[in-house]
């Protein structure tokens, strides 16, 4: 089978496609023809070496943790009709494959009406979403500031806001992503890529500030969006795409009254992943969230992908085919 490994860190060119032996269901696993694969800006920060350690990932290596696809084989120990089923496989390890062999337990059935493409653009965003969209505890007709409105997660943070009644500002880079936020339900959108952007924020919710932040900018960025913040609301942070998460002075914020809800709170065990996953799969299936796929590549074109995902070219989710 066709699969992309990483021998070494790097920029994406490390990303090579390479034929590595069919996987064979062991006791207890599936093997699923992979159908598509979510790709996450982590990824790319792990491939280059920033974010390895962390992770514990070494070279080689064949990146990719969540996908969706068909049942082609179970092993000895399966229970259950689950060959040639739809599923998802969430917490997995070897994804940019064709083929990946994944714990039984790790398997969630896509639900009827969602695509094997939209269930994969909400494997790891739309949890993320749903924890932290739980967690800020949104009001109807109060003003919620999503960072980095465009991606992934903020598209879905944007759609969930504002079902619930908020008013949503969408804060990006770029007129196009900022159309893509309003056409989603923000009722504002700011380019933070321009001077002033965060006064602009005040400016328009007047006041004392906005009630919840949800941050997917981190570092400057997310700082910045922190002193907006209005006393008593919420400071959501759940990207570092700048290469951290924004320094909040957390005296300040306790004397402020804001609540600090950091990523921690969406880094679920196994269990609690897959329920989340479950839900979001379930909202996409009532239509009441939808993804954004910005772009799909070829599984051999992973290098291409990274770099989009990089260069912020993309808006929403970037998706592998196989």
């Amino acid at each position: 089978m066709r699969a992309i490994r990483v021998d070494r860190f790097g920029d994406p060119r490390v990303l090579v496609p390479v034929e590595l032996p069919d996987p064979v269901a062991g006791s207890g696993q599936a093997v699923v023809e992979v159908a598509a694969v979510d790709t996450l800006f982590v990824e790319t920060q792990i491939r280059s070496g920033a974010f390895a350690e962390p992770f514990g990932v070494r070279p080689p290596y064949v990146p990719g943790g969540a996908v969706t696809g068909r049942v082609r084989t179970v092993g000895p120990g399966v229970t259950g009709d689950r060959q040639g089923r739809t599923v998802a496989a969430v917490g997995i390890s070897g994804g940019y494959a064709e083929q990946v062999a994944v714990p039984a337990e790790a398997l969630i059935p896509v639900p009827d009406g969602v695509d094997p493409q939209r269930a994969a653009a909400l494997l790891h965003d739309g949890p993320t979403a749903l924890g932290l969209f739980d967690a800020a505890a949104v009001q109807p007709g109060r003003w919620v500031l999503v960072m980095a409105a465009a991606g992934g997660a903020g598209i879905l943070l944007v759609q969930l806001a504002r079902a619930a009644g908020a008013r949503v500002i969408a804060a990006a880079r770029g007129q196009r992503k900022l159309d893509l936020a309003l056409e989603h339900g923000a009722e504002a959108a700011v380019d933070y890529s321009e001077p002033g952007w965060s006064e602009h924020v005040a400016k328009t919710v007047g006041g004392e500030g906005v009630d919840v932040v949800f941050d997917g900018a981190g570092g400057t960025l997310g700082a910045e969006a922190f002193e907006v913040t209005a006393s008593g609301g919420r400071f959501a942070a759940y990207g570092a795409p700048s290469g951290d998460f924004a320094a909040i002075d957390t005296g300040r914020a306790a004397r402020r009254g804001i609540k600090v809800i950091g990523i921690d709170r969406v880094q679920y065990g196994p269990d609690e992943r897959r329920a989340q996953t479950r839900r979001a799969l379930q909202e996409a299936a009532a239509g009441r969230i939808r993804p954004v796929i910005g772009r799909t590549y070829p599984l051999e074109r992973a290098a291409d992908a990274h770099a989009a995902i990089e260069a912020r070219e993309v808006v929403g989710k970037t998706l592998l085919l196989p």
